[in-house]
């Protein structure tokens, strides 16, 4: 089980939200009806802000809204709440990647 930071006063770490939140946003870019399963990397992260503590036990809502689209690269609205409270939110960046296959070794 993830304790997170601090012993004594688990917390979860920001680039832990940020991570799960820039997964909320590659499901998201995935979905779309026009992609053929490329792979989605996190190119930028444009602003992310905290607003409260998230514990490891508590339940985390992530929400991902695509903003933008410009050559390849998805601008992605992005926010968290837990118990209908926001803890975190901001803009993230996608880069679509086109998956290559390479003949095993």
């Amino acid at each position: 089980m993830f304790a997170g930071h601090f012993p004594g006063d688990p917390l979860v770490p920001g680039v832990i939200l940020t991570e799960a939140l820039a997964q909320t946003a590659g499901i998201a870019a995935a979905s779309a009806p026009a992609e053929k399963s490329p792979r989605f990397l996190l190119s930028a992260i444009r602003q992310m802000k905290f607003f409260q503590a998230v514990r490891p036990e508590e339940r985390i809502v992530l929400r991902a809204r695509k903003v933008g689209e410009m050559d390849g690269l998805l601008q992605f609205r992005v926010e968290a709440d837990v118990d209908q409270r926001r803890v975190a939110e901001g803009e993230l960046v996608l880069n679509a990647v086109k998956m290559t296959k390479h003949p095993p070794s």
